[in-house]
């Protein structure tokens, strides 16, 4: 069975809908490509960014809590969210978050240059340069990679590596560092301390990260794979524009296997993504209930 190859997409819990735009679209250069609600709760809406090109790699979403409560970062989740940018644009980067009074720090968390900087809703982000210099000094490339709170840290790598065929590539006094093997080369840092809290859902936290299966076929076999190995997995989930399988890893993450059809374009032609509310066919009888409960979105 080939090896998870890189990140589908991660899903992450934030606040309100306009906010949430107005920085991935506005401030980080990202494509708002589908405006839907959450399957399993219908009352709050999933909005879906990717790069200009909507590549499988790059694709964030979010569950939109604007009446919640500050969510608790802890075991058992991904901490911090890096993304790729060009070779050389650190800086100029920095420079635009701050004409938009967003605190940075510089760090070498990725083992290179890192931006370390938090969204609206104070969701931990990160910036990370490519290797090679792109036509648009100002894109996000996709993603770089995650850090990860585990409440077993060696078993979480052990499952990353032994099971899933990424590649542990060092470790320091503080981190577990462990890489895809495809052209994406995502990097997974896993820390090595144990919080002493665990992670509480709300606005602020990550919920889960989805890594990509080529077809419906293979995520099957993952499916089968993982549960002979130990993993408690769930039957297939249709979530429209790709199916998807959850476990919890023996840290306490959840980890969700995506395929990557049929796609975010089954729905809405590419040019118009993102422009208007898509429900699932499940919930378009409810439209007008709806939207009299979702926030409106007027950007």
């Amino acid at each position: 069975m080939e090896a998870i190859q890189h990140i589908h997409h991660i899903s992450a819990i934030v606040g309100n809908p306009e906010e949430n735009i107005k920085f991935y679209r506005d401030i980080l250069n990202l494509k708002l490509i589908k405006k839907t609600v959450n399957y399993d709760d219908p009352s709050t809406y999933h909005l879906y960014f990717a790069n200009n090109s909507v590549d499988n790699g790059t694709i964030i979403t979010f569950f939109n809590w604007p009446n919640m409560h500050k969510g608790r970062i802890g075991n058992g989740q991904v901490e911090r969210i890096a993304f790729r940018i060009p070779k050389g644009s650190l800086e100029a980067w920095a420079k635009h978050f701050e004409t938009h009074q967003i605190e940075t720090k510089v760090t070498q968390l990725f083992e290179a240059q890192t931006l370390e900087f938090e969204d609206t809703h104070g969701l931990p982000l990160a910036l990370v340069e490519d290797d090679e210099a792109h036509d648009n000094q100002q894109a996000i490339i996709g993603f770089h990679g995650v850090t990860l709170l585990s409440l077993n840290p060696q078993k979480t790598v052990n499952t990353l590596t032994a099971d899933m065929g990424m590649i542990k590539t060092n470790e320091d006094e503080d981190y577990l560092h462990v890489e895809t093997q495809s052209a994406w080369r995502h990097h997974i840092i896993v820390k090595k301390q144990i919080a002493n809290t665990n992670v509480r859902w709300g606005v602020g936290v990550v919920h889960h990260i989805a890594w990509s299966v080529p077809t419906d076929q293979a995520q099957l076999d993952w499916q089968s794979y993982m549960r002979n190995h130990g993993y408690h997995v769930t039957e297939v989930k249709d979530r429209s524009y790709f199916n998807a399988i959850y476990m919890k890893e023996h840290g306490g993450i959840i980890f969700e296997f995506a395929t990557e059809g049929p796609g975010f374009t089954i729905d809405e032609r590419f040019e118009q993504l993102g422009r208007q509310l898509v429900l699932p066919p499940q919930y378009e009888d409810r439209r007008e209930e709806l939207l009299l409960v979702l926030p409106q979105i007027r950007i």
